[in-house]
């Protein structure tokens, strides 16, 4: 029996190295972790259970049947993130630069039929060269198993991908299709084409970093929802995110006890507003005020700076943001924008968060290029998808909710819960000066004229009481007791039952 234990150890010692101790030492020279280093840092000690730890290859095209290596570039298993179950996949860039090949991708198959199947995250840490050539049809065939499942999984449980390595070619679309994305500045990449094939085809020079780095997704792209400096920070930002998921589609999320009282009042809060209507403010601070102990777990924070979205909780439930940013283009709606809040909003519903929006806009973004780039079917994406969710949805006016803007941002027409406006909001079709200069357009010529137009329109259309006399507003609250009027309408929402017509599923504007 004692050899016995000790070949399977041997066994043991030989997958857990991967491609050996100089590919080892090559990794941690580019600042890398290893594949079993990184489920060390991003799952709670001890807790980590290995599955196919001996799997092969089977290819012998190309001799490949001389270089076998137990675990063929992927570690998988399953482990816990503060005591909640995960599914993992871990590729090992030290074994054939972590190439899929067809058992690889058996590997990762199956992981992710388990988390379906017993209702956990599954998250997956890409470090991969792309497909093993050597194994031809085999491993594009693989790819697309994967893909499958991506869908499957879709909207049933949290699929979180973290590019901590290469990733090109078919590799890209694993990650594109999970729910959210998280990069290694400096030596992550994610790009269709390598900079060598763009320079072929296109003649155009570019580097690994311009063509697909961090920067890149994180700011222009918009494929990627975070980065971080290095692995270490990257993978404790993983766990910071599923702490505030939930672990399937039919659970909620974890509530967290909170010594932030419900009953808290900000007066900063009554003066944040600045007088001029021109001028902005910072509605990050808004949001942090508003958040337990002031935690806001943003998204796509470089990105599309006019919204922003991301996780705070109130009350210890998790909740989800969305909310115009003054201090971007004056908080407008944009294509990027519209399609970064839609997005996201489309997350919360699959997984039953409640919605916040926090609504300061001045409009759609005119222009050429906005048209030419398709803003009305991505401004209706925005609109799809608020309409479309079903989990409660509060909603609170701060200062401007003009024109079609006001309709999209979960106004209560298109059946938000509960509506909120601040004494500063103004609802209407436009600003006061533009309104009175169409309006009033054969007193042009008299500014005095048009200037007391728009001083009378401002008394009557500027102020948030013409919706709230309507009923599009269910009360106006002072902004200081914000906090505790918004808790209190997500616990009235609990119990909250929709019914939809029957349907396979809706055609959002894609």
């Amino acid at each position: 029996m004692q050899k016995i234990i000790a070949a399977l150890d041997e066994r043991r010692e030989r997958a857990r190295l991967g491609g050996g101790q100089h590919r080892i030492e090559a990794q941690h020279k580019k600042g890398k972790l290893t594949a079993r280093e990184r489920l060390d840092v991003l799952l709670d000690p001890g807790s980590f259970e290995e599955y196919d730890m001996f799997v092969t290859h089977r290819a012998t095209d190309f001799d490949m049947q001389k270089t076998v290596i137990p675990g063929d570039g992927v570690v998988t298993g399953w482990g816990t993130i503060n005591g909640r179950m995960v599914y993992v996949f871990s590729q090992d860039f030290t074994v054939f630069g972590g190439s899929l090949s067809e058992t690889h991708a058996q590997k990762i198959c199956k992981i992710m039929d388990l988390a379906v199947q017993n209702g956990a995250p599954v998250i997956g840490l890409n470090d991969s060269g792309g497909a093993r050539i050597q194994e031809g049809v085999a491993s594009l065939g693989g790819y697309a198993e994967v893909f499958w499942r991506n869908v499957q999984a879709s909207g049933a449980i949290p699929q979180i991908s973290v590019i901590m390595g290469p990733t090109a070619g078919g590799a890209v679309y694993s990650p594109a299709m999970t729910d959210f994305i998280y990069m290694v500045r400096d030596t992550s990449f994610m790009y269709v084409t390598g900079p060598d094939v763009v320079k072929t085809v296109t003649s155009e020079m570019v580097t690994h970093e311009e063509l697909g780095g961090a920067g890149t997704h994180t700011k222009i792209s918009s494929v990627a929802d975070a980065a971080f400096d290095n692995d270490i920070e990257t993978l404790l930002e993983v766990r910071r995110l599923v702490d505030v998921l939930p672990l399937n589609a039919q659970e909620r999320s974890p509530r967290v006890e909170t010594n932030d009282t419900v009953d808290r009042g900000d007066t900063s809060l009554d003066t944040i507003i600045p007088d001029s209507a021109n001028k902005p403010y910072d509605m990050r601070e808004v949001v942090l005020k508003l958040a337990d102990e002031g935690d806001f777990l943003e998204l796509q924070r470089e990105h599309a700076g006019n919204i922003l979205t991301g996780f705070i909780r109130l009350n210890g439930e998790t909740t989800g943001v969305v909310a115009n940013q003054p201090m971007v283009l004056a908080g407008v709606l944009d294509i990027n924008s519209s399609k970064k809040a839609a997005r996201f909003i489309r997350f919360c519903d699959a997984f039953n968060i409640p919605i916040l929006t926090l609504v300061d806009v001045p409009g759609f973004l005119p222009g050429v290029a906005q048209e030419y780039g398709g803003i009305i079917k991505h401004g209706a994406k925005l609109l799809f998808a608020y309409a479309e969710a079903t989990v409660p949805k509060v909603t609170v006016i701060t200062r401007k909710a003009y024109g079609g803007a006001y309709d999209v941002m979960a106004s209560k027409h298109i059946r938000a819960d509960v509506n909120y406006a601040w004494p500063t909001a103004e609802i209407a079709v436009m600003g006061a000066k533009g309104a009175s200069e169409i309006l009033y357009r054969s007193e042009l010529a008299d500014p005095a004229k048009i200037k007391k137009r728009t001083a009378d329109y401002e008394a009557r259309f500027a102020n948030p009481f013409v919706a709230a006399e309507r009923g599009f507003i269910d009360d106006v609250i002072l902004p200081h007791e914000t906090r505790r009027r918004v808790i209190r309408a997500f616990e009235t929402l609990r119990g909250k039952k929709a019914n939809v017509p029957a349907k396979k599923h809706g055609n959002i504007p894609l």
